[in-house]
C-alpha cells in the first residue's frame, strides 16, 4: 500500500470527528484551502507551511522531486461544522465490529468465519432481529444455549446489545486507533458528544 493510500482523520471545524479519507484526499482539501493540517501539538498549517516542516527520521514521509513532505494524520475542516447524519446499517459485519468479534458469552475473540448471529430471546420465543436482540457468538457456547434465554441456559451476556452510534471507529471494522494522533479526538467525541439528562 502506497503512502497516499493512509488514513487520515478528518475533524470539522469545531474539532470533532466526522469522516476518515486517503492521504491523498487529504492533500487535495489542503491544497484546495478547503482544510488545514492539524499536527500532534494542535497547530494548523497550509499547504506551504506543511511543506516547510523538517521531517523527522521517525515520520512517516512522502518523497517528492526536491524534498520530502511529512505523511499528515489529521486534518481540520474550515467550513463544515455539523456532524454528517449517518445510519449505522443493521448488518453481520456492522454487528461483529459492535461486539469487537468477541462472543458476547464466553468473552473470547475469534475470527468472524467461527462466529455466528446469537438472538438473546430466541425467536421461537417472540425474539426478534434487531441490535437490541443479536449479539456475536462463538459456535460453542450458541450449541449450549440452543433455542433458550441466556438466563434459562444458565448463561450470562458479558455486555447488554446495543444500536451503535456512528463514530470513526465504525469506518474501520475491527482495526483499533490506527494513529497517537486521533486519540484525544476519539476518545472526548463521546465525552461531548453525550446526550444529558435534563433534571
Amino acid at each position: 500500500m502506497s503512502s497516499l493510500d493512509g488514513r487520515v482523520l478528518v475533524l470539522n471545524r469545531s474539532y470533532l470527528p466526522v469522516n476518515v479519507i486517503s492521504v491523498r484526499r487529504a492533500f487535495c482539501l489542503v491544497y484546495q484551502e478547503a482544510a488545514q493540517f492539524l499536527d500532534a501539538e494542535m497547530r494548523t498549517f497550509d499547504f506551504g507551511s506543511w511543506a516547510q516542516l523538517s521531517v523527522a527520521a521517525h515520520d512517516e514521509s512522502i518523497g517528492l522531486i526536491n524534498r520530502a513532505i511529512r505523511v499528515p494524520k489529521v486534518v481540520l475542516l474550515l467550513t463544515y461544522d455539523r456532524l454528517p447524519h449517518r445510519h449505522v446499517k443493521f448488518n453481520r459485519l456492522n454487528i461483529f465490529s459492535r461486539d469487537r468479534n468477541r462472543c458476547q458469552y464466553c468473552g473470547k475473540k475469534f475470527a468472524r468465519s467461527e462466529l455466528n448471529i446469537d438472538h438473546v430471546v430466541p425467536r421461537m420465543q417472540g425474539g426478534t432481529t434487531h441490535w437490541e436482540n443479536v449479539v456475536c457468538s462463538c459456535i460453542r457456547c450458541n450449541r449450549i444455549k440452543g433455542g433458550r434465554r441466556p438466563d434459562e441456559a444458565g448463561m450470562r451476556l458479558i455486555r447488554k446489545p446495543y444500536k451503535p452510534n456512528w463514530t470513526p471507529a465504525l469506518l474501520m471494522p475491527g482495526q483499533p486507533v490506527l494513529h497517537r494522533e486521533w486519540e484525544p479526538f476519539l476518545v472526548n467525541a463521546a465525552y461531548w458528544n453525550s446526550e444529558l439528562a435534563e433534571e
